[in-house]
């Protein structure tokens, strides 16, 4: 084996989307698919037992003990740092997209486009550029146009402060009683937090919270996250 050759670990929790993954990389002499996984257990299984150089990774792969999407992205970028990431998702949401590129993950894909841009991303990946597919390419396009309206964009402390506690698993009524303000205006905050990141289910918010550090002060995060994380 060539002692370029980029070593790869592909995660995906559909067997058909792994076998086409290997179908694309399996033609070039440039990368070799040492390992895959379903999970994020068998993921971190596997990343112990191979060196790898760039990790292809589903966003949204459940069952595991790690968590998927935000979480599982900020633990593996905190114990594999030397590790690069590219991630398939179909969600082509700004909040989630930001979210990566804030951990540092500038290698994304959507699955609804060709298979053509998974060499490109890898070798992007591995040293440490940019790539997206046309679909991500999109709305990272609009993310970096909105980017100077910080003003707009950026939440008030206010904001800020509903989504720690809402995120560390306050309800709105413990909230409002908590901070002394009416239901209103503190399911109003909230709401206003994420129209601004571009978050529509509370499950998002929670995720990207954690990966954005969100969490409340005193909030134990766990080193490890559970699977439902």
């Amino acid at each position: 084996m060539d002692d370029f050759t980029i070593q790869i670990v592909l995660a995906d929790d559909h067997p058909a989307i792994i076998s086409g993954l290997l179908h694309t990389l399996k033609k070039h002499r440039t990368v070799n698919v040492v390992g895959s996984a379903a999970n994020s257990t068998e993921l971190i299984a596997q990343l112990a037992a191979h060196r790898c150089d760039v990790l292809v990774s589903d966003y949204a792969m459940p069952g595991g003990d790690y968590g998927d999407g935000i979480t599982l992205f900020s633990f593996l970028r905190r114990r594999y740092p030397e590790t690069r990431i590219v991630v398939l998702t179909m969600i082509d949401n700004a909040g989630v997209i930001r979210a990566l590129l804030k951990l540092g993950i500038e290698c994304i894909l959507s699955k609804a486009d060709a298979t053509d841009h998974l060499l490109a991303a890898v070798h992007g990946a591995y040293a440490n550029g940019r790539y997206f597919s046309p679909t991500i390419a999109k709305v990272v396009w609009q993310i970096d146009i909105e980017q100077p309206a910080t003003s707009a964009r950026e939440l008030t402390s206010r904001e800020a402060e509903v989504v720690r506690l809402f995120v560390s698993g306050m309800s709105i009524n413990e909230i409002a009683a908590h901070l002394k303000r009416s239901k209103q205006t503190i399911s109003s905050q909230k709401n206003n937090a994420m129209r601004k990141l571009g978050i529509e289910r509370d499950t998002d918010l929670i995720k990207y919270s954690i990966g954005a550090s969100l969490a409340a002060p005193g909030t134990e995060l766990p080193a490890e996250p559970p699977a439902d994380a």
